[in-house]
């Protein structure tokens, strides 16, 4: 089969690989349909983590059809349409009891990682029954792509997590795929005032079509200013740092009211300034973490509404064997326009 490879630092490689086999009787084995590229993914390719075996099949996002199923597996059957979570879980562990899945014990975020991943003609999927999920037809399959990894992100670890309350003021740092995320699902909680910050100028407008009241471009002006201009002196209620980048962090630590949360949404790859003497005294809740996917079977039943706009997020389409192109793509993000890239796989 044909896959995207890593061997390093920026060297990724479309090549032939061998078909995955079903390892254990827990395992399925999927045939690709769609995938995409994260910006988990774009860390990878930079060395952000060189933990990772050279010759890792990267991507931990898709849709696919179940062609093979281990002997344990009950929930599933060769055929099936199936969305592909990014966390693996086994259901039994520790961890899964309290569903936090992201820790699973014998499993959590390995797809691309510490398994070979879904950027691929077909990938093997570690406990099938708890990390696969059947969705309905009037899912649209590029949308289901989305439920993968992006919207339960946003929505658990920076919505829930920041515990945002009808009437609150909200701020979300960072316009990409995962703070849109973000956006779209506040929305369930009624946040009266919703600022996204961003440096790019397109970004920005999207979030307006999509539910932002607020947008400060934080290119051209001072966004600490502007957003205590717009939710009043002291601050927002919650904050959100969607980017994983220390100037980002910054904001969020400057912004956010007494009382208020900061939830880190971002994967950060360096070490930021904390201002514990500042912040100490606010009785402030601050957050992290990585997504846990317990919301994904809510967050498939309001995308069957149709009444998120989450096609707005795709930007671009490529085959398979153009998935070096569209890396490049998404590493340009800015001057590509490109937001979420759907990879169809032949």
């Amino acid at each position: 089969m044909k896959a995207l490879v890593y061997y390093g630092d920026h060297d990724i490689k479309y090549e032939e690989k061998p078909k995955p086999e079903i390892l254990k009787p827990t395992d399925a084995i999927v045939k690709i349909v769609k995938t995409t590229i994260c910006g988990t993914d774009l860390g990878i390719y930079k060395g952000k983590n060189p933990e990772i075996t050279p010759g890792r099949i990267l991507g931990h996002e898709g849709i696919g059809i179940i062609e093979q199923v281990g002997e344990s597996v009950t929930n599933f059957k060769v055929g099936d349409k199936v969305l592909i979570s990014c966390v693996t879980s086994c259901g039994s562990c520790e961890y899964c009891k309290k569903q936090l899945y992201a820790h699973c014990k014998d499993g959590g975020w390995i797809l691309g990682y510490m398994i070979d991943g879904v950027q691929a003609e077909y990938t093997r999927i570690p406990h099938a029954d708890n990390s696969l999920y059947k969705y309905p037809d009037t899912i649209d399959d590029d949308v289901a792509v989305m439920l993968s990894d992006i919207l339960p992100t946003g929505h658990e670890i920076g919505v829930q997590y920041g515990n945002v309350k009808p009437g609150d003021a909200i701020a979300i740092v960072g316009a990409g795929p995962v703070g849109m995320s973000v956006l779209l699902t506040s929305q369930f909680y009624s946040p009266s005032t919703i600022i996204m910050v961003d440096m790019d100028e397109n970004r920005l407008e999207l979030a307006k079509t999509l539910g932002a009241t607020h947008t400060v471009n934080s290119a051209v002006e001072n966004a600490e200013e502007a957003i205590k201009k717009i939710a009043g002196e002291e601050g927002v209620d919650v904050a959100i740092e969607a980017v994983g980048i220390p100037p980002t962090w910054d904001i969020c630590q400057k912004i956010v009211k007494p009382g208020g949360h900061l939830a880190n949404v971002g994967v950060h790859g360096v070490k930021v300034d904390f201002e514990i003497q500042k912040l100490w005294i606010k009785n402030l809740t601050i957050t992290t973490g990585l997504v846990n996917t317990n919301t994904t079977p809510m967050l498939l039943k309001a995308t069957a509404t149709n009444k998120l706009p989450l096609k707005s997020l795709i930007t671009h389409h490529y085959k398979l064997d153009q998935i070096e192109e569209a890396y490049q793509v998404f590493l340009n993000g800015a001057k590509e326009k490109a937001m979420k890239i759907i990879i169809e796989v032949n």
